[in-house]
């Protein structure tokens, strides 16, 4: 039952409840307090006025009057005062009331006995069993003899020591006051209470938490901010650690891919020209007679299978070096325009057909950290993939851009260009577009793999597409400072 009531009743309501029992518990005990206390203060007021008509008649009596000549000398506070003498020995001496003295011994009488002890007493509301009524008594004692005066328990006398109904009333607005003021309070407490509570279930399952949640500017709603702002950074936290381990795991996954399939494409690679050489070298040694034409061709060929297998290896071993040892390379202060006329000066070194002109754009030097050889490798690659793909005339080096920050350069032909198919793969290791074709110009498949990897190690990025004017069109970025 109390389980379903809580649950059925929202936490604002129970503490609206639980505050409003409590205030009303406590208006209800203060105003018990305070009508007793006020009723004891009136009795004591109408005991102190009869009191003094107590000690008057006391010191008529001391003075050798009578009961009956001090009573009607003296104008009574009350008109229906009765007034009782009563010895030590507890009888009653007179009585203006009673048509007979009461015969019962008066000691045990409480307004008596607390006089006989104390000098005064009185009792609010006690029976007379002479008059069968009711009377508010009041006692005084000289050492021996006992006058007590006493008035009728009428309507009146229980008006009069009564609670003031005008703090009634306003004790009870008080209490509807502290009442909505209390549900207001409950009601802000409550909704930031169940704000919480929302908060708590939306974090137990899980569930994405918006750091921007606002409450009120109190106690609670600073706490409550700050443990959200604490769960946000937490889960963004987590989300950036997740996706950290998850990129980590994919870049090892695709290293491990990568090396599987470096290491089928090497295996692949090699076999043809150790094949070849092998073929050459068997016949040589099966043929001993053969003519000193054809060994001379055999040995070439063998010769131009050997240089295929050293610029195979070299390409491996750079590929090899990019990927395993990155962090390893030493980087110094790198000039472009030295490591473009290098290019230059090779490319007017080589045969008629491979031979082409080196047209460079750049307006001052561009000096930046990085690699030599790495740097050498990607224009000299892009180079040798133009002399020997492209079928043009020219080479075009320009710089585009010159930012704080990086190079933006562009490396193009006026060749042929290739199929929009091929561009997306023409970065891939081992790609050939034509493969007998790069057979049989020595290439490696992994030339301009080795350009975005070393421009990729630079900080920077590069992309291809066909140009306007012919041939591809190689942008690249290289940042100056690693």
């Amino acid at each position: 039952m109390g389980t379903d009531l809580r649950s059925s009743l929202s936490y604002h309501r129970r503490l609206f409840l639980l505050l409003l029992a409590f205030s009303w518990a406590l208006v209800a005990c203060f105003i018990v307090f305070q009508y007793g206390r006020e009723k004891q203060f009136k009795a004591e007021r109408l005991d102190t006025r009869l009191q003094l008509f107590n000690l008057r008649m006391l010191d008529a009596l001391a003075d050798g009057a009578t009961p009956e000549e001090f009573i009607a000398a003296r104008d009574e506070p009350f008109g229906d005062l009765r007034v009782t003498v009563i010895d030590d020995a507890g009888r009653v001496t007179f009585d203006n009331s009673a048509g007979s003295l009461p015969e019962t011994n008066h000691l045990d009488r409480p307004e008596v006995a607390e006089a006989l002890a104390r000098g005064t007493g009185f009792t609010i509301h006690r029976h007379s069993e002479s008059t069968d009524l009711y009377y508010f008594y009041s006692a005084m004692s000289d050492g021996g003899v006992v006058v007590r005066s006493a008035v009728p328990y009428s309507i009146t006398l229980r008006e009069v020591l009564a609670a003031d109904r005008e703090f009634l009333w306003f004790m009870l607005g008080v209490t509807l006051l502290m009442s909505v003021a209390a549900y207001f309070a409950t009601r802000r407490l409550g909704h930031n209470i169940t704000r919480l509570r929302d908060f708590a279930q939306r974090a137990e399952r899980g569930e994405r938490i918006d750091e921007q949640a606002v409450f009120p500017h109190d106690e609670l709603g600073d706490i409550s901010n700050h443990i959200i702002r604490l769960y946000a950074r937490l889960q963004r936290t987590t989300a950036d650690r997740d996706r950290e381990h998850a990129l980590a795991l994919h870049e090892q996954q695709e290293k491990i891919r990568i090396k599987k399939q470096l290491t089928n494409n090497i295996n692949h690679e090699l076999k043809t020209p150790v094949a070849a050489i092998q073929g050459y070298l068997e016949t040589l040694l099966d043929n001993p007679g053969l003519g000193a034409e054809k060994r001379t061709a055999f040995l070439e060929k063998s010769c131009a299978q050997v240089a295929r297998l050293r610029s195979l290896l070299a390409d491996i071993s750079t590929v090899t070096r990019m990927d395993e040892a990155s962090q390893l390379i030493l980087r110094e202060r790198v000039v472009l325009n030295d490591i473009v006329d290098e290019i230059r000066t090779d490319m007017q070194l080589r045969p008629e057909g491979q031979r082409l002109r080196v047209n460079c754009d750049f307006p001052y030097p561009l000096e930046m950290e990085g690699s030599p050889s790495l740097l050498g490798s990607v224009f000299r690659n892009l180079a040798d993939n133009a002399a020997a793909y492209s079928g043009g005339r020219d080479i075009f080096i320009r710089l585009l851009d010159n930012s704080p920050e990086q190079y933006t350069l562009q490396f193009s032909d006026n060749g042929i260009g290739v199929e929009e198919e091929h561009l997306p793969h023409i970065f891939e290791r081992f790609y050939r577009i034509d493969k007998g074709r790069s057979r049989k110009l020595g290439g490696t498949g992994l030339g301009l793999a080795i350009v975005k990897n070393a421009v990729m190690m630079h900080g920077g990025t590069i992309s291809v597409r066909n140009s306007e004017r012919g041939g591809l069109e190689f942008t690249f970025t290289l940042r100056k400072h690693s």
